[in-house]
């Protein structure tokens, strides 16, 4: 039966949509109009104001736009051609500078009791930067020590608890070092059992935990012992090292290429999130 000839313009008019199956356009749907009997596969669709025009591109190449609803043929049969819905976009997982999911617009939570301590403010900042999404989620505040040769009588003042807990960073904690001696004594002080988690890097300091690539060097300067270590790799970085304003103006220029943990090294990245997970672990 030909359905063109059958299904004339007084027809389409008069005919209710509902009579007619309805069709969700898809891409290359092959698809006749009825009216000047163009064949072709759908390759497009646009909007003309509030209407939907189709585009059908015949076996010659040919492209014709047509509106959408009634008046089209598919497999024989008239249809009423509708636009797909539009999809809503699913919404991707956003990832916080530490690696992990983060929350969006997840309100800070109230500080927890507990506590984590790092030797200096570099190293607080450093933490921040990477893991401040997931502190402050967390409710976890991290302080600067400004040194680790006090911390046995700070952690007694602290009075750790199973609801008060404690993490420790300890730069260059390697054994047989000055820092390993001190971190072990630290452990026994009352209260800290189960209730304290010292953890340590390699580094001589919090600087070499940024991996050089990024700051376009291939490896860290070796400093002796005989030279304060900050001012020496400044100086061997050809920058202004002397007094305490060159030593934060370098530090910041190091923070300031540090964008998430992929710029750290490993063997800082396992430490800090054991302590933030030990902290965090309710008794």
């Amino acid at each position: 039966m030909d359905y063109r000839a059958s299904w004339g313009s007084a027809d389409l008019s008069a005919h209710k949509h509902s009579q007619l199956p309805r069709v969700v356009l898809k891409p290359g749907l092959v698809l006749e109009d009825m009216v000047s009997g163009f064949v072709g596969a759908a390759v497009s669709l646009r909007s003309v104001g509030s209407n939907h025009m189709v585009g059908l591109e015949d076996r010659h190449g040919r492209v014709k736009q047509f509106p959408l609803g009634p008046g089209f043929l598919l497999e024989g049969r008239p249809v009423n051609l509708v636009a797909p819905e539009p999809q809503q976009a699913k919404p991707t997982k956003q990832i916080s500078r530490s690696g992990s999911v983060a929350l969006d617009n997840a309100p800070a939570r109230t500080a927890r009791a507990s506590r984590i301590w790092v030797e200096g403010i570099h190293d607080a900042e450093l933490i921040e930067k990477v893991w401040g999404h997931d502190l402050r989620v967390e409710g976890i505040v991290v302080e600067p020590l400004h040194g680790l040769d006090d911390v046995a009588s700070a952690i007694r003042e602290f009075a750790p608890a199973p609801h008060r807990k404690l993490g420790i960073l300890v730069d260059h904690l390697i054994t047989g070092s000055k820092e390993s001696r001190i971190a072990e004594a630290a452990l026994k002080t009352p209260g800290a059992r189960g209730n304290v988690m010292i953890m340590g890097h390699p580094f001589v300091d919090i600087w070499q935990a940024v991996k050089p690539g990024v700051l376009g060097i291939e490896k860290w300067p070796v400093i002796p012992r005989s030279e304060e270590w900050k001012q020496g790799i400044l100086r061997r970085l050809n920058r202004p090292y002397a007094r305490p304003e060159d030593i934060r103006a370098g530090w910041d220029s190091i923070l300031k290429r540090v964008d998430t943990y992929t710029d750290l090294e490993p063997a800082l990245l396992g430490p800090v999130e054991q302590l933030i997970d030990f902290v965090t672990l309710e008794s």
